[in-house]
């Protein structure tokens, strides 16, 4: 899998833009604040319709522009694919997979994957649970497109009911349609909760090995999956897991109401990350938990490659620089076997180690270099 060329017009700082990419290593060199990051985000745009860096897609248009385009050639079972996205203000987005408009995001997903690693992400493990569900979930919208499907459905769900929550106390009759939501809330959540276990199981296995050779063999990593208290097993027949959530939800009714929050479903699951058996939030050193964050991105490139057959596009920002040279040797030796887009400032010697080709980037114009 890889992307050969890309097209933007009036994306970021970018005006109108062609680029061809080498289809193993791809170094983009450049000053901060010139377009190194934005060109790494239009390439995930096209994996997924979604920037992990903007709330909107709005944002990604440029100042003063009406519309932007982000327009892709990806090469992937033995075809060429050609991937399409024209971003507005004032409409709703249009999505294109050759030619042909595409309904939803999962349709870029199953043409091209990516995965997309930014020095923030070394900070995984140290933030909130949202931040590890945000991994999962973008981990996940990309592999299985039910699972998308399921989540968008959930947090519609989820909005519904938050609104009923809110305000049922000057609108009692709003407490009707409590009913209808929650098992909206159960029969979405089951599927989600299913997929997310099942995605943790092979991830900890992957994490795992890649934390083993990145610390020496010195530390064991161990990632679990925790998710609504009554859900004993989360790879049980979802049936059985919609049942044990219609059961939770039921017993926090009382206190749903009085706090007018949704207390009970996936929202609120976490991956639970242990370095030699200590919580590694709490207990383990910064360069322990950017080995395990490391471990746990790179492991998201193995599960794709495992379940597709093809390597995603790995686009990396900027983060050889945050890490020791260890870790920096870590990296490199993993990310051969498949296509890499990687920024970094002025510097020679990255692109001496990884060879393939070498652009420049300067206040949003790319030249090869």
């Amino acid at each position: 899998m890889r992307i050969d060329r890309l097209y933007l017009e009036s994306f970021r700082n970018y005006a109108a833009q062609s680029v061809e990419f080498d289809p193993g290593c791809n170094v983009i060199l450049g000053e901060n604040a010139q377009g190194k990051t934005n060109l790494l985000e239009a390439v995930q745009y096209l994996s997924c319709a979604h920037s992990a860096r903007a709330k909107n897609d709005r944002e990604l248009i440029s100042f003063q522009a009406g519309a932007g385009v982000l327009s892709g050639e990806v090469f992937t079972r033995e075809r060429t694919f050609t991937l399409r996205a024209e971003l507005y203000r004032e409409k709703r987005r249009k999505l294109w997979v050759n030619k042909v408009p595409a309904k939803t995001a999962a349709e870029l997903s199953q043409v091209l994957q990516t995965v997309f690693f930014c020095p923030e992400d070394l900070l995984l493990i140290r933030e909130g649970a949202a931040a590890r569900r945000k991994f999962l979930d973008a981990a996940l919208c990309q592999l299985r497109p039910r699972y998308a499907a399921a989540l968008a459905a959930y947090r519609r769900a989820y909005a519904h009911k938050t609104r009923i929550l809110r305000d049922h106390e000057e609108q009692p009759s709003l407490l009707e349609l409590l009913p209808e939501f929650n098992e909206r809330l159960v029969q979405s959540g089951a599927v989600i909760i299913r997929y997310r276990a099942q995605f943790v199981e092979r991830l900890a296995q992957y994490a795992a090995a890649n934390h083993a050779d990145c610390s020496g063999g010195k530390e064991t990593l161990s990632v679990s999956y925790q998710t609504v208290s009554s859900v004993a097993d989360p790879l049980a027949d979802p049936a059985e897991v919609a049942a044990r959530l219609r059961e939770h939800m039921a017993s926090h009714r009382t206190a749903e109401l009085a706090s007018r929050l949704c207390l009970s479903g996936p929202h609120k699951d976490d991956l639970r990350v242990e370095i030699d058996g200590r919580d590694a939030k709490s207990f383990s050193s910064q360069g322990q938990t950017r080995t395990a964050a490391l471990s746990l991105k790179l492991a998201e490139r193995e599960i794709y490659q495992n379940v597709t057959g093809e390597a995603p596009v790995l686009l990396l920002d900027d983060v050889l620089s945050e890490l020791d040279p260890r870790r920096q040797e870590f990296v490199l030796n993993r990310i051969a076997g498949g296509q890499v887009l990687i920024t970094c400032c002025e510097d020679d010697r990255l692109p001496r180690l990884l060879g393939g080709r070498v652009l420049r980037v300067e206040n949003g114009s790319l030249r090869p270099s």
